[in-house]
């Protein structure tokens, strides 16, 4: 459970370290401070988000992210896809064993258990998602809803 939560530890400990410089030093040192304990806070936020995306691994298959382009290397499937193409995001709690991301770029869907070693990657793809509602995602993906969940689609552009 500790490791689970290190980032989170790490995060108040940076801001804790922060507020007590703001509250007991002087000068440049008490800005410094204040401004590590705003920093600490905004990673104690973020490090939580992880934290509850993170369903603990050791499910089937295994996720790779390498510059822009998403691999995933399973039992029975697999593919991979350029992060520029993704379309779509959902989340199918119905599959089995586990609930699966399903992706889908230029007409093909990918599926990726969330428990896939490695799935913890899938956070900060989805977080650089133009648009993406990180709060929503987390909610479904802790909730469990009973069909599929659309997450994500790629916003239109239009030009006039």
């Amino acid at each position: 459970m500790l490791w689970r939560w290190r980032e989170v530890m790490v995060a108040a400990a940076i801001a804790a370290l922060g507020l007590w410089w703001g509250l007991t030093q002087f000068g440049a040192l008490k800005w410094l401070g204040w401004a590590l304990a705003l920093i600490g806070a905004a990673l104690a936020v973020a490090s939580v988000q992880r934290v509850r995306f993170r369903q603990g691994g050791g499910g089937i298959g295994v996720v790779q992210v390498d510059e822009r382009r998403l691999a995933y290397f399973g039992p029975l499937t697999g593919g991979v896809i350029e992060l520029g193409d993704l379309a779509r995001v959902d989340l199918d709690p119905t599959a089995w064993p586990a609930a699966h991301w399903i992706l889908t770029a230029r007409g093909e869907a990918l599926a990726i258990p969330v428990n896939a070693e490695g799935a913890d990657q899938l956070f900060d793809v989805f977080a650089a998602l133009p648009g993406i509602r990180t709060e929503q995602m987390l909610a479904a993906l802790q909730n469990a809803p009973e069909k599929p969940v659309n997450i994500w689609t790629r916003p239109v552009v239009r030009l006039h």
